[in-house]
Formats: C-alpha cells, structure tokens, sequence
C-alpha cells in the first residue's frame, strides 16, 4: 500500500518545521512534548534518592528535569532548579556562592506561587500546562518564610562582591579606673579632731587592634545549619519531600564541580530536599576521594540515572526518536510516513547517533533540502540523500558546541578528533574503528569525551578479533557527517553494523585503532 505523499510547500508541514525548532530548545515548553527515553526515567528522577542523571548534549537531561519539577509543582511539593550555564567561568568560592543565590531564588519562587497559588489563577499554573492536585498552602507561613529568604539573600549578595582572603582590622576598646585617697587630720580646740580627705581618680583607655582574614568558604560552611533550618521550614510547609535540581554541572569548571555538588549534598543531606545532578558524564567530576572525600560517591551517595540511547541499542533508538518525532507532528497534522522515506529515518537516525535534539534538527534541515530540490524522479518525500546533505551542514553545530562545552581541552579535542577522522577516511576507509576496552591512557579519555560531544558514536560495547585472543574492543563510528560526500570519491566501506550479521565485519584487525 503506497503512503501519500505530502506537499513540501503546504502550510502543515511549514508548521512542523516550526514545532521542530523550537522543540529542539530545552525550555519550559518541553514539559507538552516530553516523552522518557525508557520506561521508568521520570519515576527514577521523582525517587526520594540523590542522583547524577548522565546524558550527551541535547540526550533529554533539560526535559527530564523539567518535567520532574512541573510534577512537584503540580503537587505543591518544594522545588527548586538552578541552570548552571550562566555561571560558567566563575572562580570557587564565588560560584558557590552565585548558585546558592540562584537555589534560594527559585526555592522562594515556588513559595511565592506555587505553593500559595489558588488553583484559578491561569497566569501561574499554565507553566506546568495544569493545574494543581491540591489546595494553597498556609499564605501566612509562606510569607514569612519569603521574608527569611529575602534576609538570607541579602546578605549573600553582600558575601559575593566582597574581597575573598581579604585583611580585616577591628579595633575594640577598654577603659581601667584607678583612685586613690588622701586624708589628713588635725586637733582644733574646742572643735576635737577634724579630718580631711580628697579622691582623685585616673582613666587610661587601651585599643586592642585585631587583624583577621576573610574566608568566603568558610563563611558558607559555618552558614549550612541556618540553612537547613530554612529548608526545613519550607519542607515542614508543604508537609512533602522536594526537589533541588542543579543542571548542566559541566559548565562549572572541572576543579570546582566537586566542591558545588558536595556541599549541595551536605546541605540537603536528611532534609527531605533530594538533589539530582544533570550532567555530561566525561565531562564531569562529581566526586574526589580523599580524606575526607569530596562530592557525591555513586552507589554510595548518589544512584546514576543514565539517559544515553547509543546507537549500540539500534532499534530502541529508532522507536524512541520516532515517538518523538510522532509527538511533535501530531501537533500540526502531519504523518512523517507521509514525509520521510523509510531509508531516511534510518539515515536520520545514524546521523543522530540516538540523541533526540541532533535527530529534529537534521530532520528540520533535510525538510528544507528536499524543498528545495523539487521533485524528481525518487519523488517529493524526504530521502536518504537529502539527509546525508543536511547532516553535512549539521557538522558545523556540533564543531560550535564542541568549542563552547570543551573549554580549556578544545585544542586537544580537536586534534584527537581529527587523528581519528585521517585514519578512518585515509587508511582504514572505513566508517568504523575499533579501540581496546578500558585503556588507561589520555587517548582513550579524549575517545570518550568525543563521544559526549557527538562527533563518534558508540556502537558495539564488546567486539573480540580473530587474531587478538583474549582481547576485548569498543566499536565506534565516525560522526555521518564527516564522509556524506567520501564514500565514492575515496572508495570507503560502510560497515552495516545495526544489520544481523554484521559483528564479523567488526572483528578485523585493520579497524583497530590506537589512540
């Protein structure tokens, strides 16, 4: 049966181009669409347990954590999200104190609105696109706790722009008094005896100058127990756990992230209040050991929630980013059957490597491309080339945000990167390698941190080699859009690894790489 085609140019598919773009935002509007990556995420992150949920750019982390505090907020339940991006470049103690300003804002934001908000007052709850389970919480309680918060806010603000490991004199005074008392007497005739005396009283003042230094770490660390007992008068309030959801750690500087999260978890530890960490796994540190340790220990402290669907599980991906894509198109009346190719939606979704963001934004682009061609003789719809040319001009977002999420490590990236590339499209000619499992080497940690930022793709965890017994390997592939145009011109082998069959293609020695 022949699936009818759409016309490019009508206005339903104009309208899914715009619900594409802006579905790839990761805003409060994700709340509508938002779709789990697998059964149970949302329940994990509701869990009354501290997590680091882990995901690429771009993986649904932003979505899941929205989603997470609308539900709270629905319930009236204490919540609190602090997007950390803003505060990227800030220097520790500052940064430190930049989000517990940010914390305490939106903490006081859920106890100015939603926690009082009567259920018909639209301007507030359509943010959470519903309406409240229950009814306002005590107003009288709320205001009072908004007015400690404002204290407390005030006085961080003072704490942040003041000179850290600073000299400070104070000066107290003293005052000793010392009298003393003279007497005389004298024999009068006629009178007895006449006695005299005088006091006389002498002051001396002293000055005690006292030299000390400024530490704004210590400050916070010494203020932790008065603000647990905020927390707990807004927890205490809405008689329910909360939520305090700090995203995008990765921005934080690498040396500063342990020592955020820590005292996060110190802070919130037995308050009811659960911290969930979202975060780009090889580009985090959320714990140091140490004596004592610093941050959070998963398994320990924390579980992992993580949302990476890698092209490794080739069929989940696929039908998790077809619902996604089903769930945005329902909106404007468009059958994407109707639109893409079924070759298409394979490419789109190699192209994407399994991340939902890179997967609507190409699928936006390849829109566009095959608007623009026209008709020919392979029809109107969506194919694999217009993919292959959309994903070409997808690179150069991936290279922008490369630069803006790798910071200091840029340089390097780019130049393991581009090792990769010249043996995969030079020597190898093939569009997959193979790395060793597990190496402790520099090399091996640039492989997985390009990973996280999309430009390789992890596609069979465990591949053994004919004449390498006893050896395991990791298979990756090279991002699509760095050989769209390469297959013919240098002759290169597309190894079909998501087909059956297609492990023995892997398991050459030739594909092995060393970074």
């Amino acid at each position: 049966m022949t699936v009818a085609e759409v016309d490019l140019n009508g206005e339903p598919v104009y309208a899914l181009q715009d619900a594409l773009t802006e579905a790839v935002r990761a805003n409060q509007e994700g709340v509508q669409r938002f779709v789990e990556p697998a059964v149970g995420t949302l329940r994990m992150a509701l869990n009354r347990r501290p997590h680091v949920i882990f995901g690429r750019r771009g993986s649904g982390k932003t979505s899941l954590l929205r989603k997470a505090i609308a539900e709270h907020n629905l319930d009236r339940r204490p919540s609190a999200f602090v997007d950390l991006e803003p505060f990227k470049g800030h220097t520790y103690p500052d940064v430190l104190i930049s989000v517990l300003i940010e914390f305490f804002r939106s903490l006081q934001f859920w106890v100015n609105e939603a926690a009082v908000a009567p259920a018909n007052r639209a301007k507030v709850w359509k943010r959470w696109f519903s309406v409240p389970r229950r009814g306002p919480l005590g107003r009288a309680s709320a205001k009072q706790i908004s007015a400690q918060i404002d204290a407390v806010l005030a006085d961080l603000e003072i704490t942040l722009h003041a000179q850290d490991d600073a000299e400070i004199e104070r000066r107290s005074q003293h005052s000793n008094k010392e009298a003393a008392e003279l007497k005389a007497s004298a024999s009068v005739p006629g009178a007895g005896t006449l006695s005299a005396g005088a006091s006389i009283e002498q002051g001396r003042t002293e000055e005690m100058l006292e030299k000390l230094r400024r530490s704004k770490a210590n400050y916070l660390h010494r203020k932790i127990l008065e603000y647990q007992r905020l927390i707990k008068r807004v927890v205490d309030l809405a008689d329910r756990d909360g939520l305090l959801i700090l995203d995008d750690l990765y921005y934080i500087r690498r040396s500063d992230q342990p020592l955020v999260v820590d005292y996060f978890h110190r802070l919130t530890k037995n308050q009811r209040l659960w911290l969930k960490v979202g975060t780009i796994r090889h580009r985090s540190t959320w714990y140091v050991p140490g004596d004592p340790p610093i941050g959070m220990k998963l398994g320990d402290d924390a579980d992992e929630i993580n949302l990476d669907i890698t092209l490794e599980h080739y069929r989940t991906a696929k039908t998790f980013l077809i619902r996604i894509l089903k769930e945005i198109a329902n909106g404007v009346v468009v059958d994407p059957a109707e639109l893409f190719t079924d070759g298409a939606v394979d490419r789109l979704v190699l192209a994407s490597g399994g991340v939902a963001r890179d997967f609507l934004s190409i699928a936006n682009k390849a829109i566009s491309v095959a608007r623009e061609r026209g008709k020919t003789f392979r029809g109107t719809k969506v194919n694999t080339e217009d993919v292959n040319q959309a994903c070409g001009e997808h690179e150069g977002t991936k290279r922008e945000e490369l630069s803006l999420d790798a910071g200091n490590d840029q340089g390097a990236l780019v130049e393991a990167f581009n090792r990769v590339r010249a043996s995969c499209l030079n020597e190898k000619k093939a569009n997959c390698f193979l790395v060793a499992k597990d190496l402790q080497t520099a090399g091996y940690r640039q492989i997985q941190e390009l990973v996280d930022l999309r430009l390789l793709h992890l596609v069979k965890s465990r591949v053994t080699v004919r004449d390498r017994p006893g050896k395991i390997y990791e298979a990756y592939l090279l991002d699509l859009s760095q050989y769209t145009g390469e297959r013919k011109k240098r002759d290169m082998r597309i190894i079909e690894f998501w087909k059956t069959g297609a492990d023995d293609e892997l398991r050459r020695t030739a594909l092995i790489y060393e970074p």
